[in-house]
């Protein structure tokens, strides 16, 4: 099957959606880069820092559902113009208090942009991949990786040269709404209607329904999916430190393989699906990711660690632009609606997946508690095997 050359004017969308996905990345690696210094600015323990990391993950997963049915109703193109300067602009206000209660609302509409934003560009992405006449999507998420990479590379350098943190994210900011308003001129038109039908308002609930049951799988793979990602994002480098017995400088190379084969995964994701099929992939993406972390958990050397976390990189890495992308394309269903419920699901794992490793890791040690993301990523495993049979059928 061949497909005909993509217009310039799609070339010019793929790459505004692109932008998008890099300045999410890039802006969101910003402040976490500086997040200890943020924890003095703030004067919070170690214990409050998560309550106010929480709002985040609260702000997200209270607006995702809201991004999704706006979306669906007014366009991802519309929706997302507006999440995506509301992201750059609620960057700068993680700095703007010390007063405890401020600081929880603040990180809140962080996490409610974000979240926001996430769902929509995914919705737009969906879009650029139909109209380009091939697997594409897997792009868009290396875009963000890159992003994330540059974004804590910048954050180091600012951290560095001692440049105050309202200076620094006020900057950051800015340059990401310049090229926000650039890449909004140059989205997709959502072809979904601005109001809903007779008919679609007469069968709301049973359509939901029926969505949530075509989606749902996909969402529960997002969520053993998503647990991981988050579990080394925040427990990698520890499990470094404190079981393989690894000083301060090793431990944060940890986390680094695990981002850098991610990206290189998410690089080549487009190719291994067309070539082998996005059920096929992911079945081989979580037995990768099983084999990685079974063999940190196993052997815990330095060597064995990094191998594990750069193959439960790989492994993770193209199965959440596979679930986005299929998510998108359900039968009936808007895209920004079907992503933004396999999203709900997903950062659900991503968000209280990682503290309740730290309980098990407290009431047993920490092997357990990665013990049981192992047993996620074989449930995972095993949803692809049940998802691959019935589209079989």
């Amino acid at each position: 099957m061949t497909f005909a050359s993509p217009t310039r004017s799609l070339l010019i969308s793929r790459i505004a959606v692109s932008v998008f996905f890099f300045v999410n990345g890039f802006l969101y690696a910003n402040w976490t880069a500086r997040l200890p210094e943020l924890q003095q600015y703030f004067g919070v323990t170690d214990g409050q820092l998560g309550t106010i990391l929480f709002c985040v993950a609260l702000g997200s997963m209270a607006a995702m559902p809201a991004a999704g049915w706006l979306g669906s109703r007014f366009g991802s193109d519309a929706i997302v113009r507006v999440t995506g300067l509301l992201f750059c602009a609620a960057i700068p206000l993680v700095a703007v208090s010390q007063n405890e209660w401020v600081i929880r609302l603040c990180f809140f509409c962080l996490g409610a942009a974000s979240g926001s934003m996430d769902v929509t560009m995914n919705g737009q992405a969906v879009l650029v991949e139909r109209l380009w006449g091939k697997v594409i999507f897997s792009s868009f998420h290396a875009v963000f990786s890159i992003g994330m990479a540059l974004g804590a590379a910048a954050g180091s350098v600012f951290s560095k040269f001692a440049v105050p943190l309202q200076s620094h994210l006020l900057a950051m900011a800015g340059f990401g709404m310049l090229a926000v308003l650039w890449a909004s001129t140059q989205l997709i038109k959502d072809p979904h209607p601005h109001a809903e039908n007779e008919k679609t308002a007469q069968n709301a609930k049973t359509d939901r329904f029926l969505a949530l049951k075509a989606i749902l799988p996909y969402g529960l793979i997002a969520f053993c999916c998503m647990t991981g990602e988050g579990s080394m994002m925040d427990w990698s480098a520890i499990f470094m430190n404190k079981v393989v017995g690894q000083n301060e400088v090793v431990s944060a190379w940890a986390f680094g393989t695990f981002g850098v084969s991610m990206t290189i995964g998410r690089a080549f994701g487009d190719h291994l699906i067309a070539k082998l099929g996005k059920e096929k992939l992911m079945l081989i993406d979580a037995l990768v990711a099983v084999v990685g972390l079974g063999i940190a958990l196993a052997f815990a050397s330095v060597w064995a660690t990094f191998l594990g976390f750069f193959l439960v990189g790989l492994g993770v890495s193209t199965i959440i632009p596979i679930v986005f992308s299929s998510a998108g394309n359900i039968k009936n269903i808007s895209p920004s609606v079907g992503i933004s419920m396999a999203t709900s699901i997903g950062y659900t794992g991503f968000f209280v997946g990682p503290p309740a490793i730290g309980y098990l890791a407290d009431a047993f040690d920490l092997r357990i508690g990665l013990g049981f993301v192992l047993l996620l990523f074989l449930l995972m495993a095993g949803i692809i095997v049940f998802l691959s049979k019935k589209k079989a059928d």
